[in-house]
């Protein structure tokens, strides 16, 4: 009857954040390359100018090995060795979808905590970010939370609404490298939350079958 009386507030929308997404990564992706260029350019003007050394170019990548149709996708772009070859424009893209991801994070969480108390360990807090925060963006909870009880938490949904409708014809492996990117904005409502909780927490988001998406949330040792 309580819950009947008294709704829960919803601060987001889903489907207006779902068409935000979509338009955001767009016009974020024209941006992050025009400032990748700006950047690229200013530098060479320094090094003709002398201020600065040139860059030492990256070393040629090895042959990879030919994957059979079995086989999974887990990286988001080649590699040499033992180092993945990031694609400067997307590597910005991701930045500025985590930076906007975490202000809306810490700003949402303030919210949600307002009127309650304060959580007791860790652990509470973990479950605060896969009932509430789920519930308040995605409008469920996270399927699977697993700890190795030292500071590394995994969160697995099992079918992550900003990827559900994601698809390519191109086939699997682009599909789910641009799943990626558009998984950059939740894992940053996931940082600036605890950052907002007091977390200085790294967030990382894994893709390795749509739609399911895994967060690793690893907090500091002295937390």
């Amino acid at each position: 009857m309580a819950a009947l009386s008294e709704p829960p507030q919803a601060f987001v929308d889903g489907a207006a954040l779902d068409y935000f997404m979509m338009e955001m990564v767009n016009t974020l992706k024209a941006s992050a390359a025009v400032a990748t260029a700006r950047a690229k350019k200013i530098e060479q003007e320094m090094v003709e100018a002398g201020l600065v050394p040139p860059s030492i170019p990256a070393p040629p990548p090895l042959p990879l090995k030919k994957e059979s149709a079995r086989d999974s996708v887990t990286s988001l772009t080649s590699k040499s060795g033992s180092k993945a070859v990031v694609d400067e424009d997307e590597e910005a893209l991701r930045s500025r979808l985590e930076y906007i991801g975490s202000h809306v994070g810490a700003n949402i969480t303030e919210k949600l905590c307002r009127d309650r108390g304060m959580f007791s360990d860790t652990l509470d807090i973990i479950k605060f970010i896969c009932k509430d925060i789920w519930a308040t963006f995605w409008d469920k909870q996270v399927d699977n939370l697993r700890t190795n009880h030292r500071g590394i938490y995994v969160l697995q949904d099992n079918q992550f609404k900003p990827v559900t409708r994601l698809s390519s014809w191109e086939g699997r492996p682009e599909a789910i490298r641009r799943a990626k990117i558009y998984a950059a904005m939740p894992a940053g409502i996931i940082k600036g939350a605890l950052s907002r909780l007091g977390y200085n927490a790294t967030v990382t988001a894994e893709i390795t079958s749509l739609p399911q998406c895994t967060f690793q949330i690893k907090l500091p040792k002295n937390a």
